[in-house]
């Protein structure tokens, strides 16, 4: 079976030859397969968020290659690969326009990579089409269609932003630590809504991630980095009987030293 996405010895480097110069990745490579669901874990400074703005065109790579079906991608602009690869960040006030109503935001999100044409913004078929998604959600979001996005808890419009995301079926979907800022009830909410949303439409995605618990149970591949590096990358019956204990046992191998982060220790 063909890569989709394919990743070949990407570096990057911030504030290179400066008092502040960081190496945020060293030589990343990877492949995953259409419909991969690969989660990522690691310390701060690990990578991990870096990894996923290099594949979204966030910012530029200093070395390598980032192909998507096939396509070199690396080069283009961060608007362009928007329209094929949908993002969910951290903070649950990213992704939405607070000015606009939940149906402006999804009609947007709808219509993300066409053409932009004059015409009225939001048809019928659209409401009834986001009626039928948001009922998904249920959380009454279908019955509030004109309210403003800016109204929205932090929990609604994380789960909006994740409709929003998936709607127009991207080629690639990227979670950036999504389910992070939210209480656990509701995070918990919101990433079995991400497990419904992934297996029915059969998304490639990457889900970057500080629970270890969650890094092994969701998906279907789990990477951990450490100082810019792949360190650990576990699938199949390897990660079906892998624990955190595990995990932390392997990480210790491979670096040589404990893992020593609060974060991802807590959240365990």
């Amino acid at each position: 079976m063909r890569n989709m996405l394919a990743v070949e010895s990407i570096g990057k480097t911030f504030n290179p030859g400066g008092v502040n110069e960081r190496v945020a990745i060293q030589e990343i490579s990877l492949q995953m397969e259409p419909g991969e669901v690969v989660t990522i874990i690691g310390g701060n400074g690990a990578g991990k968020s870096t990894l996923l703005n290099a594949i979204a065109g966030v910012i530029d790579i200093d070395r390598g290659r980032i192909i998507l079906d096939n396509q070199e991608i690396h080069c283009q602009p961060e608007h362009v690969r928007a329209g094929y690869a949908g993002r969910v960040f951290q903070d649950p006030m990213m992704g939405t326009a607070a000015s606009m109503t939940i149906e402006e935001n999804l009609s947007m999100a709808l219509r993300r990579g066409q053409r932009r044409r004059l015409c009225r913004g939001v048809t019928r078929n659209d409401r009834q089409l986001f009626q039928e998604r948001l009922e998904l959600l249920d959380l009454g979001l279908e019955n509030r269609l004109p309210s403003k996005v800016g109204l929205l808890s932090g929990g609604q419009r994380q789960a909006l932003t994740l409709l929003m995301a998936t709607i127009a079926a991207p080629r690639l979907l990227l979670l950036d630590e999504h389910t992070a800022a939210l209480d656990p009830k509701t995070a918990a909410k919101v990433l079995e809504l991400t497990r419904t949303i992934v297996e029915e439409n059969k998304l490639t995605t990457m889900m970057v991630t500080h629970n270890m618990e969650q890094a092994l149970s969701f998906g279907t591949r789990t990477l951990m980095l450490h100082e810019g590096r792949v360190l650990i990358d576990i699938s199949g019956s390897q990660r079906e009987n892998t624990r955190v204990s595990d995990l932390l046992a392997m990480f210790e191998q491979a670096s040589g030293k404990a893992l020593e982060n609060d974060r991802m220790l807590l959240a365990t």
